[in-house]
């Protein structure tokens, strides 16, 4: 699909920004001794490694099902969301929060900021066109016209959302370095350095818990939105052989894999054959609007209240 190759560009993307960035800042941060250094490289390395997990997720994802798996493995891709929230809180906001604090308790004089400069310089360029990378994958699965804060609460796939997050905190982080570095520089005060350090830490940590909540509740089961869900029970009170249903249930298997069971009480002349065909024009219709939904149940119901269970899935 188009947004999983969207999804894919922006990893891999991000993937070579933060290498080089990482191994800029580490070297930065050895021949200057810049805590807010050290901490951003920390930062990009664990942005290298949590990228790398979201493209093993995809693909762990996109595997057909089987035996074990009937409904496939698209929530393996909300667990590895999951796994690089925790990462993220634990190493990349534990490790710098603990960073600054040693560097106050211990500080040391910047030797030679210019270099800081230049890594942090460079490292915006490269931290930018990962930046908009993500937010170009995430605006192609999203609706025309919705804010920006609420793209990021609606969107199902942890690969653009957790992506546009790390990549908007690694932005605001290296600015926190930068104020760091050049007030410690200016003042000749280490300790700016150590609180930027500090702040980079926190910065993340909230990024994490953002993360953790939004994942935790696609891998707990998450249904569609308000609107879809009336536009889905509106296609079906608009089939001519339907006279009542109940609310549809719906779930997100994965980003693109939502399963939805409707419960459909056809009009009473319908023989069993009819119903069937009724039946697959309805599926035909919810698909049209909705390719989304790969897999249909239908329960359905005539005067005569003999329910016929009827299901359909997406051809994979």
């Amino acid at each position: 699909m188009a947004s999983a190759n969207a999804s894919k560009i922006s990893l891999y993307g991000g993937i070579a920004a933060n290498v080089a960035i990482a191994v800029s800042k580490f070297v930065a941060a050895y021949f200057t001794g810049s805590s807010a250094m050290l901490s951003e490289g920390i930062h990009s390395l664990v942005d290298t490694g949590n990228s790398g997990l979201l493209l093993y997720g995809v693909n762990r994802s996109q595997r057909p099902p089987d035996a074990e798996h009937p409904f496939g493995h698209s929530k393996e891709l909300y667990f590895w969301g999951l796994i690089v929230a925790v990462l993220i809180f634990a190493i990349g906001g534990g490790m710098s929060f603990y960073e600054g604090i040693k560097h106050i308790q211990d500080p040391v004089p910047l030797e030679d900021a210019k270099w800081n400069y230049i890594v942090l310089g460079v490292s915006l360029l490269f931290e930018g066109v990962a930046m908009y990378l993500s937010v170009k994958a995430l605006l192609a699965q999203s609706e025309a016209n919705v804010g920006f804060v609420k793209m990021l609460r609606t969107s199902k796939d942890p690969a653009v959302f957790a992506s546009v997050m790390e990549n908007l905190a690694a932005l605001v982080g290296l600015l926190l370095a930068l104020v760091g570095v050049f007030l410690g520089h200016l003042l000749n005060n280490p300790y700016f350095d150590g609180a930027a350090s500090i702040a980079i830490g926190l910065l993340l940590m909230l990024v994490a818990v953002f993360l953790v909540a939004r994942t935790k509740g696609l891998l707990v089961g998450t249904g569609v939105d308000a609107e879809t869900l009336a536009n889905l029970e509106r296609i079906a009170r608009a089939q001519p052989q339907v006279c009542e249903i109940r609310s549809p249930l719906t779930m997100y298997l994965g980003p693109n894999d939502v399963v939805l069971a409707l419960d459909v009480e056809f009009a009473d002349d319908l023989s069993s054959g009819q119903v069937a065909s009724a039946v697959e024009l309805l599926q035909d219709a919810i698909r049209a609007e909705h390719p989304e939904v790969q897999r249909i149940f239908i329960e359905a119901k005539n005067l005569a209240h003999r329910p016929e269970s009827l299901n359909s899935e997406a051809p994979h």
